[in-house]
């Protein structure tokens, strides 16, 4: 399959790009010339990729390049204020109308097939585990424009008759991700020596290895029968406390943990569990790698990234 993949540079996307190209597809990205793909520096010469000048935004300068590759699908991972920062900034309602404009060029260029990556932040909090039936009330301006695109893309692609998934992530975690997310940032404090402030770690968290989240992604673009939302999680939620004592046991058993130091925020979620029984009947997927062999695989990523 021939596949134009935006956010190839960022977290997952790179695992998804890795995970096509092994499994034979052709893959054409978008990267701006100042960009560091440093994640996926490895796969430039891979001779299933292509490389197109500019971002995923310069709809008119991609509109020729695109018509040459001539995707038969369009994998959306890129989007702009993905982090806790940017999470109530007005630029989120950008994404929206620029994805929207990054199908109609898809469909163009030939595309039958869109993925779009949504998150769990368009449910909102609440006291039971999400399945894709879950009301939306997002209380962001993040989980709000996901929902948004989510609604008007789907019609889009309906009128262009083209395939429509859209999967909305929980909690990934790996080797490659952001410094600046829980996970890393507690291996860096560990590794340090250092006793890290935290809640009482209460809640109940769903966390997937980022190699299962972007064999499920992969998964769905090659299955055609797939079709409309898809939750994407491990389905299940261990107490927070027991992860991150996982996670310490994995660096030294020995260390500190400073559950309590924080109190929990007014609006803190206490339950994030993806239900993904629709997911697994519709591609076959299951998550491989334990929680506990994650872990471990992480602490030893960023013991000695390269």
């Amino acid at each position: 399959m021939r596949i134009f993949l935006t956010g190839s540079t960022g977290f997952v996307g790179s695992w998804l790009l890795a995970r096509l190209l092994e499994s034979g597809h052709e893959v054409a990205i978008p990267l701006r010339s100042a960009s560091d793909p440093w994640r996926i520096r490895a796969l430039l010469e891979h001779p299933r990729l292509r490389v197109i000048p500019g971002g995923w935004n310069d709809a008119e300068p991609l509109r020729p390049l695109l018509a040459t590759f001539r995707p038969e699908a369009l994998a959306h991972l890129a989007w702009g204020g993905v982090m806790n920062t940017a999470r109530n900034d007005p630029s989120q309602a950008d994404n929206v109308g620029l994805t929207l404009r990054l199908i109609q060029l898809a469909a163009e260029s030939g595309a039958t097939r869109f993925l779009g990556v949504g998150s769990q932040a368009e449910y909102g909090p609440h006291n039971a585990p999400q399945d894709e039936s879950t009301p939306t009330r997002p209380t962001t301006l993040y989980g709000a424009a996901k929902l948004s695109t989510r609604l008007m893309s789907e019609i889009i692609c309906r009128e262009r008759r083209m395939g429509f998934v859209w999967v909305r992530i929980f909690s990934t975690f790996g080797p490659l991700d952001h410094p600046g997310w829980m996970i890393p940032t507690l291996i860096r404090e560990l590794l340090a020596g250092k006793r890290p402030a935290l809640t009482p770690g209460e809640q109940l968290w769903d966390f997937l290895y980022v190699e299962d989240a972007a064999d499920a992604l992969a998964r769905l673009l090659e299955t055609p029968t797939a079709e409309g939302v898809f939750n994407l999680g491990s389905g299940s939620a261990p107490p927070l406390r027991q992860t991150i004592e996982a996670l310490r046991d994995a660096i030294d058993p020995a260390l500190p943990l400073g559950f309590g130091d924080i109190p929990y925020r007014p609006d803190q979620v206490m339950l994030l569990q993806a239900v993904t029984t629709r997911l697994q009947q519709a591609t076959g997927w299951q998550p491989r790698i334990p929680l506990e062999e994650g872990l471990a695989r992480t602490v030893a990523w960023f013991s000695a990234p390269p």
